[in-house]
């Protein structure tokens, strides 16, 4: 009587399985009906587009965005249809041979365990993927180059730091796979947000209009890189409009099927950044920096400390004027200044600042006065640092000189408008180290920077290796919000002739594009091609 029951139990999970999968087939159906009916809502609006002409390309170019949304929504529908099709037939054949199937040996391993334990085995292995990734857990690193960064993207971009000369530091993903692979993800992200399990800490038997349900639109933005023997991890961040918390959910593809790693809540409403910047001379540049600290600072994420730690006598009063100035102003005082009376050392300029603060605890972020942010990279900073856990790289898009990108110009737009990613305005400084979000107790733990690297370079990048020999993650990845804004490079007489080529060679890299500079090197080429076509027109025109 033991080989009946055991039919039946068999027969009995297979069936109900077969029911929850039609159940789960009929509802991707219905949402895919319902997410392909028109929308009369009509507030989407293009990136891009505010205060252009409301003409026919506008609405053109709404159109167009408005079709490809869908027809990806649709492609991802259709495809995770047909995946469950396919699972439905599999299963149906399985049970078919798992009817037909006889034990062989009644003392040996039946189908059944033989199946159990099949599927153990790829789960296993699978877990070990994640578990061998540097997903949760920093792995140590030999150098700078050993890390593999990540690449950002929004529900619309990708930035992307490998270009070769045909590929832009901003675009739409070009490729069909890629579009549908990012849609994907966004997907399940919003589908491990949406149907919690215990593992995410919210009771099941919360109902879900106590929940609060997250959408496409909810999805800020994501970072994602591949670890070509393991698979790839994606970082996933989502936000109400109008709230302050964010909810983090962390995938991994372990050359296949997506696993949920975790999901959180992240709430940054409390969290205040020390705005770390050391500082010599450069008053303009420093009352430039001002200004945007002003706009996006005081205005805008109101949960900022400045920390200017100043070098010299030489321009002091001034700066103490700019910040006493816009305290008055804006009735701002969370900022402190530091005065040494001692050569540049950029280094010491920043340990003293993370030494300045004295109320515990801080997250920090590393800072110059040539660079510009935004509001949202703050938080970015914001949630890619972790106490004791990550640290935040950000790759920072370093702009070109202005006056050869707007050459055609009579004189060059205002910063605000050269923010741009192109090719030819500017690139991703991925050799730069500099800019960096972390927690205090980290930096004092890991011992700070090497005092002994004297004036500009160097320091940035004996810290960034301090953290690859260690435990702590350390996330790399350009961001769309932070740029380095061009100054002139001065390449000094003092020199060794090898430093100074260096120097010219750095000083090229900084000041304009492949194309641009090919232009300047065959200026005389070019000015004579247009004089002989001048001549040949004017020719013809006489005869």
């Amino acid at each position: 009587m033991r080989m009946p029951r055991r039919g039946l139990v068999i027969q009995a999970r297979t069936r109900w399985l077969l029911v929850g999968l039609a159940l789960l087939f009929s509802l991707i159906l219905l949402m895919y009906l319902l997410e392909c009916a028109p929308q009369t809502d009509g507030n989407g609006s293009l990136p891009g587009v505010v205060g252009e002409s409301m003409g026919k390309e506008y609405y053109q170019a709404l159109l167009q965005e408005q079709e490809e949304h869908y027809q990806n929504r649709a492609t991802s529908l259709k495809r995770q249809i047909a995946q469950l099709k396919q699972e439905l037939q599999e299963m149906s054949d399985k049970l078919k041979s798992l009817q037909e199937k006889k034990t062989p040996k009644v003392s040996g391993m039946n189908y059944q365990g033989t199946k159990e334990q099949t599927s153990n085995d790829l789960l296993e292995f699978l877990h070990s993927q994640i578990d061998k990734a540097e997903v949760s857990v920093g792995a140590k690193l030999p150098s700078e180059y050993g890390v593999i960064p990540f690449e950002s993207f929004t529900s619309m971009k990708v930035f992307q730091l490998e270009m070769g000369l045909t590929r832009h530091p901003e675009e739409k993903p070009v490729r069909k796979d890629k579009r549908d692979e990012l849609v994907e993800v966004i997907e399940a992200g919003l589908e491990v947000i949406n149907n919690p399990d215990e593992e995410d800490g919210q009771d099941e038997d919360d109902g879900v209009g106590d929940r609060q349900l997250y959408s496409e639109n909810d999805f800020i933005e994501g970072y994602y890189r591949t670890e070509r023997d393991k698979g790839t991890q994606y970082e996933l961040f989502y936000k109400k409009m109008d709230g302050m918390e964010y909810r983090h959910v962390t995938l991994f593809r372990p050359f296949g099927p997506l696993m949920k790693v975790k999901s959180e809540t992240v709430d940054i409403s409390r969290s205040i950044i020390n705005i770390i910047v050391p500082l010599a001379g450069r008053t303009e540049a420093f009352a430039q920096f001002m200004q945007n600290f002003r706009d996006v600072c005081i205005h805008q994420d109101k949960r900022v400390h400045l920390t200017v730690v100043y070098f010299g006598q030489d321009g002091l009063s001034e700066v103490k004027s700019i910040l006493e100035s816009v305290a008055r102003e804006t009735d701002f005082h969370n900022y402190t200044l530091v005065s040494l009376n001692e050569e540049f050392n950029r280094g010491r300029g920043l340990d003293m600042g993370a030494r300045a603060w004295e109320k515990g605890e801080v997250l920090m972020f590393f800072c110059d006065v040539d660079v510009y942010f935004t509001a949202e990279f703050l938080n970015s900073c914001r949630l890619n640092a972790e106490p004791g856990k990550k640290v935040f790289y950000p790759v920072v898009f370093s702009l070109y000189n202005p006056a050869i990108v707007y050459a055609n110009q009579d004189i060059p737009p205002p910063v605000e408008q050269q923010l741009v990613h192109k090719k030819d305005s500017g690139f991703w400084r991925d050799f730069g180290f500099g800019m960096t979000c972390q927690y205090r107790t980290d930096f004092l733990t890991v011992g700070g920077f090497d005092l002994e690297v004297k004036g500009w370079g160097g320091e940035d990048v004996h810290l960034y290796r301090k953290y690859l020999h260690g435990d702590l993650m350390v996330v790399r990845t350009p961001v769309p919000g932070l740029f380095h804004l061009w100054h002139e490079k001065h390449c000094a007489d003092e020199l060794t002739p090898e430093q100074y080529r260096m120097c010219i060679q750095s000083k090229a890299m900084n000041e304009a594009s492949h194309s641009h500079l090919g232009m300047l090197v065959f200026r005389d080429e070019i000015e004579a091609h247009l004089r002989k076509q001048a001549y040949r027109t004017n020719s013809e025109a006489v005869g």
